[in-house]
């Protein structure tokens, strides 16, 4: 990968991490709450979402002061985070790790981990309402992360993935599902951040479908990945889907496929961003960096 987009890309982790401990630092609190939502915010994620949405906002201003854009990132990063907290849970994908460590629910208590992510959904909304921005702008971010992470985006494709397993999809229901399950707050993430940078119509379009391309690209490579890296390297249990009976790329497509179908993703979100010029660099890289990690 580049060395400017990991240059990018860690400039832009310190971002989210810093303003993200200044926004809910770790205070006293007599319950467990504020450490388990702490513990899932800080557990070493790659902030792919937030770094989505600084590199949305440059691609449309290249000089816009990116602490607007940092609740917005915080935002994105606390509503993926609650997400990942519930579906770890026993009555959903029953994981006993996230990138190498316990996940909130065994390193804290089944409760406490519905609590965390119950916190952590909500300290999503409110950030969208600290930015400096325009308040026709926030009403517009807090519909764009309500529509991508709701019961028309994210949540309604954990729904379909649930019921799914043991169950055989076609390739357009696996991709109906990932458009929404990953898909959905993806999307929201370049949206967001286009739409504080002052973003025009004719370009959310534009951008609308890098993101879908990449987000149907990042849930490709997982299940690639699923079953060829190791638990280590994954930081989640290698080979989870298999022994869950769960439709993956690879189960449908194999293997060779698979990864002819991420290089395709890979070269229509490229495709979008032809109308952009040098501001869209990250956008461009971070679709390589989806296709070409490891973990």
């Amino acid at each position: 990968m580049d060395t400017d987009f990991n240059s990018f890309a860690s400039a832009c982790r310190l971002r989210v991490d810093s303003a993200l401990d200044q926004y809910f630092p770790a205070g006293s609190d007599p319950t467990q709450l504020r450490a388990a939502m702490r513990y899932s915010l800080f557990n070493g994620g790659k902030r792919v979402r937030p770094i989505l949405a600084y590199a949305s906002a440059l691609a449309i201003n290249p000089s816009i002061e990116l602490t607007l854009i940092d609740p917005v990132a915080c935002a994105l990063e606390c509503l993926h985070s609650y997400s990942l907290v519930h579906d770890d849970l026993p009555a959903m994908d029953d994981d006993d790790l996230r990138r190498g460590k316990p996940t909130c629910h065994i390193a804290f208590t089944e409760a406490s981990a519905i609590l965390a992510g119950d916190g952590l959904q909500t300290l999503a909304f409110d950030l969208l309402t600290q930015t400096e921005l325009p308040a026709n702008t926030q009403i517009q971010l807090v519909r764009q992360l309500a529509a991508g992470s709701g019961a028309e985006g994210m949540v309604l494709g954990q729904a379909i993935d649930l019921a799914a397993v043991d169950h055989q999809l076609s390739l357009a229901q696996l991709e109906t599902m990932h458009n929404h399950k990953t898909g959905a707050l993806i999307r929201a993430a370049v949206a967001m951040g286009a739409l504080s940078a002052g973003a025009s119509a004719a370009q959310l379009a534009a951008l609308d479908n890098y993101a879908a391309a990449i987000g149907l690209a990042f849930q490709v490579q997982d299940d690639i990945l699923d079953v060829t890296a190791d638990t280590a390297t994954l930081g989640k249990q290698q080979g989870a889907d298999i022994a869950r009976n769960k439709p993956t790329y690879v189960s449908l497509l194999g293997l060779d496929s698979a990864k002819a179908k991420a290089a395709e993703l890979h070269q229509q979100a490229q495709a979008a961003l032809l109308d952009f010029g040098d501001s869209a660099v990250h956008l461009r890289q971070l679709a390589r960096y989806i296709v070409e990690r490891s973990n």
